[in-house]
């Protein structure tokens, strides 16, 4: 049989906890393992589609769902590597696998007698006598099928087969893009006046990246945000500011061979003749089709409700930036490479504290610790750290989360530090999915195998790593999404953890970044890396009065993001993506001193694939239900109120996509929320 070409090590996981054992997975065993994997599949699938029977649940659905094993397995250990430690033989195979990957499950989407098999199941699903969550596996199947083409006519099929392959090397290309970009620029400095203005946990991690980059010495400026925007916030060098920031935005708009613009515009042709084909306007209403907003006219009131709010707010901020330019004695405007460092220095006016002094209070192991303890609190497991575990790097670490009876409920990797083998940003994904359907090997069900990926600095060896707050939030973020795939409890895994609708999926992260500043949190971890002294209250009172300081610029910042990406989608292939971004950006007046989060050629939520292609607003959504659901807690007057944390865990983070998130929500809080919490907690309320 096909898979007895597969390497063991890919698909036989026998680590602590079920986990693959990455000490013995080699690079140049997966492209053997890839095509074995996808034959096992394709046979499993025509089994299923010729099926003598009459189509069943069990027969069909259920089949379905267990199927692709080896190849799920496989898929699971090259796409984490892709991200988090890749080199040159991955790279080639990405940009070979993608496109494969993409014709395999068009072939499959398009399969005639599978088709056929569900669409009878779903036509008369109303005699079935379906649980809740089986009829939203079935839905999501047929739904699956329908976008896939099933429906179409076989030259149909085959372009949209076409387009959804090459769209899967385009992605490819385009995240390997911004990464060569960023792993090719450096600024390299050295002692003297170069540095000043920067505080010693932001040299020593700029020492760590020159010594990685083999210039022991001297120090590195690099496009990691964890660095970059440091140096940003507090290099006194107007100059050296401006050349860093202006590599930092043009990554993926270099020319050459990493120039993402054409990848763009081909992207968006295809995006949009694939939305024609399967009978949609456009292609964000392709892509919305399925989620709680609906519409892009929903997403677009919700973005312009606050766009309005957010940027009279910056406008505000870049007045008094201004102000404090002119008292140097300085004669410029407030430019995007001005804006964190003079925004830095108007907190400090303002609240009497700088993030430099926040910082060393802020220890990335306390930090994590403090995730921990939240989750123990709210719903009662706890981590336990694996030494000695083979991981597929040396910075991963490895926990076992325990319950309250000391069941082992799941194993947790986290990868906290950036390099230049791992793409930017900060994640979570899985190697394994919780449900409870029997398998093939005679096993009943699994638990969930969930990893989060960070790019925090690196401190010096013997130094702790010192994290800002954002850099805390970010990590809290991760760990929220990490809970919703480890607390999964669900039977079928296509519903499991975070496969809910992308702008649900933000919730159970966004949600759990509160805790982070709940004063008893930051009281017990906020603690001084080298006197070990807890943060003074007359510093955590500062820092909770500044929670909303600089929200114009941060709410500009993404908002802007998201209506470029609704403005792409909403409209058919355009000749020149830069001069449609420029052109929405003039429409809805953003200042000068504030670019995109993400500008076009380096946006990778929506161009590196398409998971958040025409759905970057959905954090947005999501914060419109995370502040609300927070306050159900603040509410009650405690933060941990037990009865709140049990109904968010069993109507939020365990029910995975089993119900429709609309009900999920309102059966925790009785009720769909309204912006005006999410306004008020960014203090854009007024």
């Amino acid at each position: 049989m096909a898979e007895t070409r597969i390497d063991p090590a890919l698909v036989e996981w026998s680590g602590p906890g079920g986990l693959p054992r990455f000490d013995l997975v080699k690079d140049e065993a997966f492209a053997a393992a890839f095509d074995a994997a996808l034959a096992a599949h394709e046979a499993e699938i025509d089994a299923i589609a010729n099926n003598p029977e009459a189509p069943t649940f069990e027969n069909t659905v259920v089949a379905l769902e267990i199927a692709g094993d080896a190849l799920s397995r496989v898929s699971a250990l090259f796409w984490s590597r892709a991200g988090a430690n890749t080199n040159d033989t991955i790279q080639a195979l990405e940009r070979e696998i993608a496109p494969k990957m993409s014709r395999h499950y068009s072939k499959i989407g398009t399969n005639a007698a599978l088709f056929a098999r569900i669409d009878a199941l779903w036509e008369g699903r109303a005699a079935l006598n379906l649980s809740l969550e089986q009829t939203r596996v079935l839905e999501r199947h047929w739904k699956g099928f329908v976008k896939s083409g099933a429906k179409l006519a076989k030259p149909e099929q085959e372009r949209l087969s076409a387009i959804n392959e090459r769209l899967a090397g385009l992605g490819a290309k385009f995240g390997q893009n911004v990464l060569a970009d960023e792993k090719d620029w450096a600024l390299f400095l050295d002692e003297g006046e170069a540095l000043d203005g920067l505080p010693d946990f932001l040299k020593d991690a700029m020492a760590a990246a020159a010594r990685e980059r083999g210039h022991d010495g001297r120090y590195a400026v690099t496009l990691s945000r964890s660095i970059i925007e440091p140096f940003l916030t507090f290099s006194a060098r107007r100059d050296l500011r401006e050349q860093a920031f202006r590599a930092w935005v043009a990554r993926g708009a270099n020319g050459g061979e990493t120039d993402n613009r054409g990848i763009v515009k081909e992207t968006l042709a295809l995006r949009s003749e694939k939305a024609g084909l399967l009978g949609y306007e456009n292609f964000a209403a392709l892509k919305l089709d399925n989620t709680m907003a609906k519409t892009p006219e929903a997403v677009n009131g919700l973005l312009m409700q606050v766009w309005e709010k957010a940027v009279a707010r910056a406008r505000e901020e870049e007045a008094e930036l201004a102000a404090l330019i002119a008292e140097e004695g300085r004669n410029h405007d407030v430019m995007p490479w001005d804006w964190r460092y003079y925004a830095e220095k108007l907190r400090a006016k303002k609240f009497d504290f700088s993030e430099a002094e926040l910082k060393p209070y802020l220890q990335l192991e306390k930090i994590i610790e403090a995730c921990f303890d939240v989750a123990e609190r709210l719903f009662g497991i706890r981590a336990v750290e694996k030494t000695g575990v083979p991981v597929y790097h040396p910075d991963v670490r490895v926990f076992e989360i325990r319950d309250r009876e000391d069941r082992l409920v799941a194993m947790f990797l986290g990868d906290y530090f950036a390099r230049a083998s791992k793409r930017s940003g900060a994640w979570m994904s899985s190697y394994q999915s919780q449900h409870r359907l029997p398998l093939p090997n005679g096993s009943v069900g699994e638990i969930p195998i969930v990893y989060n990926v960070c790019n925090f600095a690196k401190p010096a060896e013997g130094k702790p790593a010192l994290l800002s707050l954002d850099d805390a939030r970010t990590l809290f973020h991760e760990f929220g999404h990490a809970l919703h795939g480890m607390l999964s409890n669900v039977t079928y895994p296509s519903v499991s953890g975070t496969g809910v609708s992308r702008d649900f999926v933000e919730l159970p992260s966004q949600l759990y970044e509160h805790w982070l500043t709940v004063p008893e949190i930051l009281t017990r971890y906020a603690v001084h890396d080298r006197t070990g002294e807890t943060m003074p209250q007359a510093l955590l009172d500062k820092v909770l009065a500044a929670r909303t300081f600089n929200s114009g610029f941060a709410t500009v910042e993404f908002t802007s993001s998201a209506l470029v990406d609704m403005a792409f989608h909403t409209q058919g292939p355009v000749d020149d993506p830069m001069a449609v971004q420029a052109e929405v950006l003039e429409r809805i007046g953003l200042p000068q001193s504030i670019v995109m989060r993400h500008a076009t050629p380096h946006f990778q939520h929506v161009f590196s694939g398409d998971g958040y292609s025409a759905g970057y607003y959905s954090y947005m959504w999501s914060e419109v239900l995370d502040a609300d659901a927070f306050a159900a807690f603040t509410e009650t007057g405690d933060a941990f109120s037990p009865e709140m944390a049990a109904r968010l865990k069993t109507y939020i983070y365990s029910v995975g996509g089993s119900v429709d998130p609309e009900d999920a929500y309102k059966a925790f809080r009785g009720k769909l929320p309204s912006p005006e919490a999410m306004l008020e907690k960014k203090g854009l309320a007024a």
